[in-house]
């Protein structure tokens, strides 16, 4: 009969290649309404470059992958346009994308002269120095703008909001190999957020998860779609996303394996909230972009 040790070797084994493993946040993929409007608006408000866009007619769908660097070394956003779908529900769980700039009231001055809609002026967080803002695209997907010196990744969080923030801080540190960078409670506006990424907050882009005191579920809506996160190994990264729905909820949805048409390799998963993330290969993704 197998030891305590023995039995949980095969466990450690798996979890083990997360921390060989070279993970990065590669993009955030969402509906839109109308592609040419949310170019326009990314571009000439945010100071996004468009950097490629593919049309895929026999599938009714075309995408649009926009951000602040190149996508083999920065986060990007991917916007899916359906054909002759023009709206959207984001639902109550979706919270927001944040952008860091060294000037925030010059970004949402530029954004208003755009046509763009500023919801909170530029100004400190309450009781903090943190200059912030916040912007809402054309289909209404909010967008935090975070005053930083100086940053490698502009395109800096995903905020979605979850029902236990501990189990899903050990789902993300046992299926993705995630750290915890910060964990910050507010009782006086009853929330708790937690930082988890790859690396520090001024240096990579973060997922940034929301604990409302009381709330256990929420609404998805069909507008936001998955975070892609790259991996050396689709196979050996799905091992260790199993074991940490088994033990922690969520499920995965499509085994590694390559897609049919491109042959990139990737595997999808749910979190235990339902939130989709879908892990690819990255010399595959690298093959993609050329």
């Amino acid at each position: 009969m197998a030891t305590g040790s023995e039995a949980a070797k095969p466990a450690e084994t798996v979890l083990e290649w997360n921390k060989q493993d070279n993970k990065r946040m590669l993009h955030a993929v969402y509906r839109v309404g109308d592609l040419d409007r949310t170019i326009k608006y990314y571009t000439e408000c945010f100071g996004m470059k468009l950097l490629r866009k593919r049309d895929v007619p026999d599938e009714k769908y075309t995408n649009a992958f926009l951000g602040f660097g190149p996508e083999d070394t920065n986060f990007a956003v991917e916007l899916t346009y359906n054909y002759g779908v023009d709206k959207y529900d984001i639902g109550e769980g979706f919270g927001h994308f944040a952008i860091a700039n060294d000037d925030v009231y010059r970004l949402a001055e530029n954004i208003k002269s755009k046509g763009g809609k500023i919801t909170r002026e530029p100004g400190p967080v309450k009781g903090g120095s943190t200059v912030i803002a916040f912007a809402q695209d054309p289909d209404g997907y909010m967008f935090e703008l975070i005053q930083r010196a100086e940053t490698p990744e502009p395109l800096c969080q995903v905020m979605l909001r979850v029902g236990d923030l501990e189990r899903s801080i050990k789902f993300y540190e046992k299926a993705l190999g995630m750290k915890l960078l910060r964990k910050k409670d507010v009782p006086d506006y009853k929330y708790t957020i937690a930082m988890l990424g790859y690396a520090d907050e001024d240096k990579t882009t973060v997922l940034e998860l929301t604990y409302n005191y009381g709330r256990t579920e929420y609404s998805k809506g069909n507008a936001y779609a998955q975070v892609a996160i790259g991996t050396n190994d689709v196979y050996k990264s799905a091992e260790a996303v199993d074991l940490a729905t088994k033990e922690l909820g969520g499920k995965i949805l499509r085994q590694p394996g390559p897609l049919p048409g491109i042959n990139t390799k990737i595997a999808s998963f749910v979190d235990p909230d339902g939130w989709k993330v879908v892990l690819v290969d990255h010399a595959d993704f690298l093959k993609e972009l050329q």
